[in-house]
């Protein structure tokens, strides 16, 4: 195994080849001007092979049809394909033209035949794919799908939105790196609107380059280039940062609301400030409700929703649990102020929010303003900047606390099983959810799952692959340790279920105990880091807020293994902790909240190994901020790079951001011969793989360095209609209606903020906090006036009610 060069001298081995490549290239130029001309030597030196058969379709076999190739698509539309004559060839004698007269769902396309005619690949090569087209439509992409071993043939990823043009025109773009375990692949352009669309030459050859790749860390390897590096900020956060929300200016919203903090509350003191990662300084905002557990995402423009949040607190004797505000607010980070919408249905307090393709918000889940279960979704209208009234698209279910809810490209909405605080919803667990039909679609195969307390799930790098990954949880009313689960899902597939993925590695406690066995984590953060990796960090044992877990690790979507014994955050991050990526690559971690009521207010960040691998590449211009939905985007940049992406900016509370993703923009290289690389990026034209607002645009070099990042804008014009391929659209549980469930509000399951579950039995309810002045052997008389008897003690006595120790609370010796 290699170990990374030290970046001083990487770098400047760097900067020495490719003045040395520059002065080469300018030498041979002389060469060649004062020696004879031999086009066709030189020509034959720059190919590489063409991996297409019958690249110019001029061979047909028995059907008349070019060998090779197959007609291909699906859904309901009428068409036709048809092999031209010389006239309408770009060369040679054959071209073949689709037509579109009718599309009422689906698309249609020629491609290569899924057998040995397909090209074979090499995993983690890039290549070239290029073709001659001309189109009437807009509606034109040119499409992947790719042969996994064990998986079969897949969709893979639409490349580029092709213009129309009425003479041929050559499309060329460089696929992303090849996935693991794929042999082969095909592709073709797609027709998805009426039109006609005619192709001819294809190739495709090998662009890999051959230089540094990323480098592999020894198990005795140490070091921030293999390791990465935790920094404490000196000065702690002025908040209590329940809730952190990356701006488009690159500042963090941390709100606080009461903090989990009744005295904070009582008195009316609400707390939010903006945190500046580049001077370290706070401002604070003038925060007009209590958004102590509120949900919030961002909007197109940039501004942070903020909906629901705390009414009351739960009672001390656990009899009522927290209620839920439906008051909404706007924050405008230009201004640093909150402007209030109108109100939503219902009270939320723990509410999801979902960006939706269109730019719309959905909210689902929470506690109402009567602490019941809230069954109402809501629906936000960005372009109104309103609440939608009742009751559109509703299906009266309970969606639990914190409910993940990922956008799909297809538009549903995908339940990953991850929530706050109870049992899992009824069913398998998880579900595909079509909001605008009204039906959940049980999705099986997630273990244990009235176990996902504190788990979190995130969509892999990149959106295209539709993975998703949910990580670790617990339930200490079922069992009293955090699991290290994981469990990951292809929603690409016909009939799409949970598979196990690998267990998280094993980190250690506070003493330096090692875990072992089936230990695991709840509070556990996952952040997408622009290298494609998945950054996993903090949590811990017991969902009652003790004893932290020291671990980090890199999970490799390429691989579908965590890259174990990274540096770890020296500050214990459990309940209501959060970590988010900022434009410069470092990673923010923020919050504590024992059980013991404090709250540690220490901010810590983590810069990842790539940022000690040598220089980054750099985007020196890009042509513009503001990019249409299938459009192309020409950028510079000052080194070779792989390929680039955008992420879209955190808004994390509770281990829950269901809107974090990373897009992949496939990339034509149009200049590399100056110190300068010309780039031209494609962006999906589908908005539900890249929901509107900002995004943070980054590149990564051929040893895995990524560059900090620039701000862009997705939305705006469309360039073409969403193209959305099709999958899980025949599952084998066929989906219900949900309609008829309890429209009064659903009781809110074990396990809710307010109870100490650590005595008695899971439906016992002792309470965080007991009345001021109910203290020592006052607590268990509290208790038993209150109808608690003697309870069995699970874990910690945190309350002092085993006063003799022998496993039982406020028994015959307390």
């Amino acid at each position: 195994m290699r170990r990374p060069s030290p970046p001083g001298r990487k770098a400047g081995r760097r900067r020495a080849a490719r003045l040395l490549a520059v002065l080469l290239t300018t030498l041979a130029s002389v060469v060649l001007a004062l020696s004879p001309p031999d086009p066709g030597a030189r020509a034959a030196a720059r190919a590489a092979p063409n991996l297409i058969t019958n690249p110019g379709l001029e061979n047909l076999g028995a059907d008349s049809f070019p060998t090779c190739f197959e007609k291909s698509g699906y859904g309901d539309n009428d068409h036709t394909f048809t092999v031209t004559g010389a006239a309408g060839a770009h060369s040679g004698s054959h071209a073949v033209e689709l037509t579109l007269t009718r599309v009422a769902s689906g698309d249609r396309k020629m491609m290569m035949l899924e057998n040995d005619c397909a090209p074979a690949v090499v995993p983690d090569h890039q290549y070239d794919v290029s073709v001659w087209y001309r189109t009437t439509s807009p509606h034109t992409v040119l499409t992947l799908f790719r042969h996994d071993a064990a998986g079969g043939w897949t969709w893979w990823t639409d490349l580029k939105t092709l213009p129309v043009t009425s003479a041929y025109d050559r499309a060329e773009v460089r696929t992303p790196p090849v996935p693991a375990g794929t042999d082969r692949i095909t592709w073709g352009v797609t027709l998805y609107a009426t039109g006609t669309l005619a192709t001819d030459d294809y190739a495709m050859t090998d662009a890999t380059d051959p230089g540094p790749r990323d480098p592999v860390c020894a198990a005795e390897d140490t070091g921030p280039a293999c390791d990465g590096r935790w920094t404490v900020l000196s000065l702690p956060s002025p908040v209590r940062a329940i809730h952190s929300v990356l701006l488009n200016n690159g500042k963090v919203l941390l709100i606080a609301g009461s903090g989990n903090d009744r005295d904070a509350f009582a008195a009316g003191t609400f707390r939010t400030t903006v945190f500046d990662p580049a001077t370290n300084g706070f401002t604070d905002v003038p925060t007009p409700d209590d958004f102590f557990c509120a949900g919030h995402v961002q909007l197109p423009d940039g501004r942070v929703l903020v909906m629901g949040g705390n009414k009351d607190y739960a009672a001390l004797d656990g009899s009522i649990s927290y209620k839920g505000l439906k008051t909404s607010y706007v924050f405008d980070p230009a201004t640093n102020r909150y402007t209030r919408t109108n109100d939503m249905i219902a009270g939320h307090w723990y509410p999801s929010a979902t960006a939706m393709g269109n730019g719309d918000v959905t909210s689902f889940g929470g506690l109402d303003e009567t602490a019941n279960g809230t069954v109402v979704n809501e629906r936000f209208d960005h372009t109104t900047g309103a609440w939608k009234g009742c009751c559109e698209n509703q299906t009266w279910s309970f969606w639990g606390l914190y409910p993940a809810m990922i956008l799909l490209q297809d538009g549903r909405l995908f339940y990953t099983g991850s929530h706050v605080f109870g049992n899992g919803l009824p069913g398998t667990g998880a579900s595909l959810y079509d909001y605008d039909k009204g039906t959940i679609t049980d999705v099986p195969g997630l273990r244990r799952k009235d176990e996902r307390d504190e788990s979190m799930s995130v969509l892999l790098p990149p959106a295209q692959d539709q993975r998703v990954l949910t990580v670790g949880g617990g339930n200490h009313t079922v069992t009293e340790n955090a699991h290290r689960l994981t469990d990951l899902i292809d929603l690409k597939a016909d009939d799409p279920g949970y598979v196990p993925g690998p267990d998280l590695p094993h980190g250690h406690y506070a003493d330096g105990t090692p875990q072992k066995g089936e230990e695991g984590k709840v509070y556990v953060s996952t952040v997408i880091l622009p290298d494609g990796k998945v950054l996993e960090t903090g949590g811990a044992l017991h969902t009652y807020r003790e004893k932290p877990v020291f671990e980090a690790s890199l999970f490799n979507p390429a691989s579908g293994a965590f890259e174990a014994g990274l540096a770890t955050d020296p500050v214990p991050r459990t309940y209501h902790s959060s970590s988010l990526l900022l434009p410069d690559g470092r990673v923010l971690s923020v919050g504590d909240n024992p059980g013991d009521g404090s709250f540690d207010r220490r901010i810590s960040i983590y810069e990842p190994p790539y940022l000690f691998r040598g220089a980054r590449p750099r985007i020196t211009s890009a042509a513009s901020r503001e990019w249409a939905y299938g459009s192309t985007q020409r950028v510079t940049v000052d080194q070779p790079v792989v390929k680039a992406s955008l992420i879209r900016p955190a808004a994390v509370t509770h281990s829950s951001d269901p809107n974090q993703r990373y897009v992949d923009l496939p990339m034509t290289v149009v200049d590399s011969t100056t110190l300068d690389t010309t780039l031209d990026l494609n962006l999906t034209s589908n908005p539900n793989l890249a929901p509107p607002g900002w995004y943070m645009l980054s590149v990564v070099g051929a040893d895995g360095v990524p560059s900090a990042s620039r701000w862009v804008h997705i939305g705006g014009t469309t360039a073409a209609g969403a193209h959305a391929q099709p999958f899980a659209d025949d599952p084998a549980a066929a989906p219900h209606t949900a309609k008829h469930r309890s429209t009064g509000g659903t009781a809110l399951p074990e396990g809710y903020d307010g109870c100490d579950r650590t005595y008695g039995t899971g439906d016992q309810c002792v309470p965080w906090t007991f009345p001021r002045g109910v203290t020592g052997s006052e607590r268990c008389a509290w208790l038993l006036s209150r109808g608690y008897g003697a309870m069995r003690t699970h874990g910690r006595d945190r309350h002092h009610l085993d006063r003799d120790h022998d496993g039982t609370a406020c028994g015959t010796g307390d």
